[in-house]
């Protein structure tokens, strides 16, 4: 392969830059290299995070630039469509995020469910905590309704099943029908049987017009007074000023968030919600373990070399 421009823009694993490293043929911009800056005169291929937006202008002045590839799934932070009309390739890494991301749920809502973050805090501040006073709500044999039937809502599933004996309800509008034939599940056609019966609601769906508010003030009305609802997705898929007012309310248990409108969230965004005890907040970091991060790290780096050497059958291919 004669040598390409390589341009690293975000933070990646130091196992996926030392396979860059060493790559023959490549010469290779960090994200702390002053050089950084001059990716579109220069790329050949990027690789990149959430962190970094790559608009149609960029694909416009990036004259060189043949192939991106995301570490994730999500690629709205790229203008795929200018990016066709580039003729730039555009990859992510669909599946391998998707064992962290459950787990993370699951973390997430039983500790809410549990009041660990809560009497973790209180007991920080000196507060003699009362048990009799500080009772959490078991998961154990509940329902559990998972929105979106994708890899990450499998793994999701598997994982509540097998830890809390749930009982599983699915909703999705285009997944296959058979898509979870292995799962004991039910399957709902209308998103709000979902919410009336759920005990727990998590949502694992892409933001899209048709799911941007697929829960706000109708959906959280209806669910369960002490039901949990998680967002490990993408902001925008919750009305967070109508979940502000649920919260408020206790008209819910709770509700636990990895994905924000504002990411990362912040004491000026969100001093209301964190005022509160039966909410939990976290920066998006359901991808973020050292092995998850090893492994779609390493990924990224192969098929931006197999889609430079001119391979077909690429993994993650999106234009």
């Amino acid at each position: 392969m004669a040598s390409k421009n390589i341009f690293v823009l975000d933070p990646y694993h130091k196992d996926a830059i030392a396979l860059l490293q060493s790559t023959p043929g490549l010469d290779l911009v960090l994200p702390d290299d002053p050089r950084r800056s001059q990716w579109r005169a220069e790329a050949d291929g990027i690789i990149v995070r959430s962190e970094t937006h790559i608009t149609a202008a960029d694909f416009e002045a990036a004259s060189r630039l043949k192939v991106v590839v995301k570490q994730g799934v999500g690629v709205d932070n790229i203008d795929l469509q200018a990016a066709k009309s580039a003729g730039v390739a555009v990859h992510n890494t669909p599946a391998l995020n998707s064992e962290a991301v459950a787990e993370l749920s699951l973390a997430l809502a039983l500790s809410l469910s549990r009041r660990v973050t809560d009497i973790d805090r209180r007991i920080r501040k000196g507060e003699r905590v009362i048990r009799s006073q500080a009772l959490g709500l078991s998961l154990f044999h509940k329902t559990v309704g998972i929105i979106g039937m994708g890899n990450i809502g499998r793994e999701a599933a598997k994982k509540w099943a097998g830890a809390c004996q749930s009982t599983i309800i699915g909703y999705d509008p285009v997944a296959p029908q058979d898509v979870w034939q292995d799962i004991p599940h039910r399957r709902v056609k209308d998103l709000k049987d979902l919410i009336r019966e759920s005990d727990v609601v998590t949502l694992h769906v892409p933001l899209l017009p048709s799911t941007r508010g697929m829960i706000g003030a109708t959906e959280l009305e209806l669910m369960k007074d002490n039901a949990i609802l998680i967002n490990t997705a993408r902001g925008g898929l919750v009305d967070e000023k109508a979940l502000l007012g649920a919260l408020k309310q206790r008209r819910i248990w709770g509700a636990v968030l990895d994905a924000m409108e504002t990411e990362p969230p912040t004491l000026d965004a969100y001093s209301e919600l964190l005022e509160l005890d039966n909410v939990i907040l976290t920066p998006h970091i359901g991808a973020s373990t050292i092995e998850n991060q090893s492994n779609s790290g390493i990924a990224v780096v192969k098929i931006l070399l197999s889609v430079l050497a001119n391979e077909k059958h690429v993994a993650g291919k999106l234009v």
